[in-house]
């Protein structure tokens, strides 16, 4: 018995990991996320009834069983924001379940997390995100680590790219044409344009390394030659944006956030951003309207004589 659960429910626990990491296209990290929120469920559950927690027990949870989970978590100092996902956790691995076993979840799904404010997104003005870019692709040493840098950023600016899917990028990718085929989350394809600035950076960058750009192999290598760590990119952006005085909030997914802001900004369709962003949904998107909103009302603020 793993965890206080029986061994049943952590095959079935692992089972469902494996779905979601072959059919939904989950990255590791968040395979890995879901199995300690699902654990945490069944061992929370085990304890509080005070025996093991099989499969036939898992289809005869109650409302005061969700209820007493949350209040739980809650007292054990877990935010809203953690509780929300752990409880979203739940939901997915329950929901499969019900399904397969053909019970009733409705109990679980039913339940709700405590609402949280979602924070703005912090993106970079125009010049703010040049200049950063500028930087990073100046700064290292070595030359064609310092151009990897600044061709890895203009992606993620220029392209709206997330980090993990920059940093996927192989040989095979080569040459990079006027768009990109992009395999974001949840196995979602996107068709993004690639600018001229990106792929002038990206080309620069492999005139200057001195591994060989192998179609199997990463685009974008480490000093070594293994695929490129994104730690070593925050590093980079961290440097850059620290000499220049920016914000800490000027990371390397802050670029994505300034790709999507300055769309907006300049009268792009939110529809149309969503598709570059690879967002499943439309009110995720929507969030770069407040962002946009925020800062009309900062500049009306700041210059109208009445404000």
């Amino acid at each position: 018995m793993a965890g206080g659960f029986s061994a049943a429910a952590s095959d079935t626990l692992a089972t469902w990991l494996e779905h979601r990491r072959a059919l939904d296209g989950a990255a590791e990290h968040t395979i890995t996320a879901y199995r300690a929120d699902v654990a945490e469920f069944l061992g929370f559950l085990s304890a509080h009834h005070g025996d093991g927690m099989g499969l036939a027990r898992l289809a005869e949870i109650g409302q005061g069983d969700m209820r007493a989970f949350l209040a739980h978590e809650h007292g054990r100092g877990l935010g809203a924001r953690s509780l929300a996902r752990r409880l979203s956790a739940v939901k997915g691995f329950i929901r499969w379940l019900a399904d397969r076993e053909g019970f009733d979840a409705t109990h679980v799904l039913a339940a709700r997390a405590p609402r949280y404010p979602r924070s703005l997104p912090r993106p970079l003005s125009e010049d703010g995100a040049r200049e950063v870019i500028d930087r990073a692709g100046a700064q290292a040493e070595e030359p064609w680590i310092a151009a990897r840098d600044g061709a890895v950023l203009t992606l993620l600016y220029g392209c709206g790219l997330r980090i993990s899917e920059a940093l996927g990028l192989k040989g095979s990718d080569l040459p990079l044409a006027n768009a990109l085929r992009i395999t974001g989350k949840g196995g979602r394809e996107r068709i993004v344009p690639v600018l001229p600035a990106a792929a002038t950076a990206v080309a620069e960058y492999l005139r200057l390394c001195p591994y060989r750009a192998a179609p199997e192999h990463a685009l974008f290598r480490g000093a070594r030659g293994g695929p490129l760590n994104p730690r070593l990119v925050a590093l980079a952006m961290q440097r850059a944006r620290m000499s220049l005085g920016l914000p800490a909030t000027a990371t390397p997914h802050a670029l994505r956030h300034s790709f999507a802001t300055h769309l907006l900004a300049a009268g792009g369709d939110l529809r149309a951003i969503q598709e570059l962003l690879g967002h499943a949904s439309l009110a995720t998107t929507q969030i770069y309207t407040a962002v946009d909103s925020a800062r009309l009302m900062q500049v009306y603020n700041a210059a109208h004589p009445r404000a």
